[in-house]
């Protein structure tokens, strides 16, 4: 890794945070926070943005980007990004205790919406929108944003877009990965402002819109009250964020694709086919379990239903309902859920639907050469026959991913009272969902979780936001080696 291209790209990313903090504490003034927070914040923005320009003067030269260089500059990216955005949160009182904080930054980052914050509604404004932000540069990603919007640095774009956009395959809009930059986040801007205007008609003030706009887009449910969604009480609020939520686990290219006047494309696309239709399935499979059993009114059944089963697949982490006291049946979805995740491409964590379809693909297939040895079978997507390259990429994929929830799990095992608790805290984490199912259930927050359990489920959610071989690889001796 060549440390002075790499350092240089994420001093810029640094001084764009400290520039949104610096947007913070005018949010803190303008609603008339305690002095302390406006303080707390203009200093956090201060440091940041210092830091930023010293580190930027001090890396000056041509930048000429590896694919190494770009693992290098996306999992140290990140790692600063949570560790300087955890300022906020310690300069203003808000959270005390550093690894807390880092853990609540990382969890907005990375968009898992994992907390360790109780009674939102104390938490000063400023402080709230930075924690709405983080989510909000996290979901389509900070540093792909410093490509789009600062092409003059002369970075090798592609590099860095590859490491940080989630997914096996990353589609590319137009020949230059610049501008395949700026239309990604163009529509996620777009999308973002669409749904805050329409949770504003349903109800919600602008602050609160906004916040669930930023946290519903990036898959990260981060919200304004303790109660979650569920605050509202509305069933036109839960339906938008349904809508929006569904959206932000699709593959960007297709909603790119769509408003430009392709709305069809989604059908057309297998993944998208296979999402929709395990996203219908599980639901179904809900309804028909809590029918009865939790809820006596099928309305009710479906209203629940269709909203946990959309916030845990497409790993937003909304709550509308206590699903802990839901039959095991549906708590064992919603965990198969927390594996699945959204679409290739979009801002949603998990494995990814594709990735799940290939797999289904290949043990059909194996099955089937079980029976007929002679076959000549080749695993397709739609019409498209995989490689074997890929099919080996996505199996060392699954494998890697569900040997690291065990071994998670089973380290969890010694700070949370219980297996369920460290099982699902783990796969909320690794999957970037946030709530699980116990101690860290749909009513309860991770502050309970103590300090070195706190730090593994950090690395966890590092782990699952950038999947898993961007932050494996910077761990290999060989690649701080020249």
């Amino acid at each position: 890794m060549n440390p002075k291209p790499v350092f240089h790209l994420i001093s810029v990313m640094l001084m764009v945070l400290g520039l949104a903090i610096a947007f913070c504490a005018w949010i803190a003034w303008f609603c008339g926070d305690p002095v302390h927070t406006q303080v707390g914040l203009l200093e956090s923005a201060g440091i940041v943005v210092v830091a930023g320009a010293l580190l930027f003067a001090g890396t000056r030269g041509p930048v000429d980007l590896s694919r190494r260089d770009g693992f290098g500059i996306v999992a140290l990216g990140w790692i600063m990004a949570a560790s300087f955005g955890a300022l906020p949160y310690l300069l203003t009182g808000v959270i005390v205790n550093p690894v807390a904080a880092v853990f609540e930054t990382m969890s907005g980052f990375t968009t898992t919406g994992a907390s360790v914050l109780s009674d939102l509604e104390a938490i000063p404004c400023g402080v709230m929108f930075w924690r709405a932000m983080t989510h909000f540069f996290g979901g389509m990603g900070v540093l792909v944003l410093c490509v789009a919007i600062l092409p003059f640095l002369g970075v090798g774009g592609m590099q860095i877009y590859r490491a940080e956009m989630p997914g096996p395959s990353k589609d590319r809009l137009t020949p230059r990965i610049a501008t395949t930059a700026k239309l990604l986040w163009g529509v996620y801007v777009l999308l973002c402002v669409a749904e805050a205007g329409l949770l504003r008609l349903g109800g919600m003030n602008w602050f609160d819109a906004f916040c669930h706009a930023f946290a519903t887009m990036a898959t990260g449910g981060f919200s304004t009250r303790s109660a979650s969604v569920a605050a509202y009480n509305s069933v036109y609020i839960e339906t938008v964020i349904i809508v929006f939520m569904f959206l932000a686990g699709t593959n960007f290219a297709l909603n790119y694709r769509a408003l430009t006047g392709q709305p069809l494309c989604y059908f057309r696309d297998p993944e998208f086919r296979f999402y929709l239709g395990v996203w219908l399935t599980a639901t179904a499979v809900i309804v028909w379990n809590i029918h009865g059993s939790v809820y006596s009114s099928f309305g009710e059944a479906v209203r629940a239903a269709f909203f946990q089963s959309t916030s845990i697949m497409t790993t937003t982490g909304f709550c509308t309902e206590n699903f802990d006291v839901w039959p095991g049946a549906s708590k064992v979805v919603l965990i198969l859920l927390m594996f699945v995740g959204g679409c290739a491409g979009s801002t949603g964590g998990g494995m990814k639907n594709i990735r799940i379809f290939v797999v289904v693909k290949k043990v059909l297939r194996e099955v089937r050469l079980f029976m007929q040895p002679q076959a000549v079978l080749k695993v397709k997507i739609g019409r498209v026959p995989v490689s074997p390259e890929v099919i080996s990429h996505i199996s060392a994929f699954f494998i890697v991913f569900v040997l690291v929830f065990a071994m998670g799990t089973l380290i969890m095992t010694f700070f949370t009272p219980d297996l369920q608790t460290a099982l699902s805290s783990v796969i909320a984490t690794l999957g970037n969902i946030g709530p699980g199912l116990g101690g860290v259930g749909a009513v309860q927050n991770y502050a309970a979780i103590p300090a070195p359990g706190q730090v593994l489920l950090t690395v966890f959610m590092l782990l699952g936001r950038l999947e898993l071989y961007t932050v494996l690889i910077v761990l290999l001796p060989s690649f701080w080696r020249k």
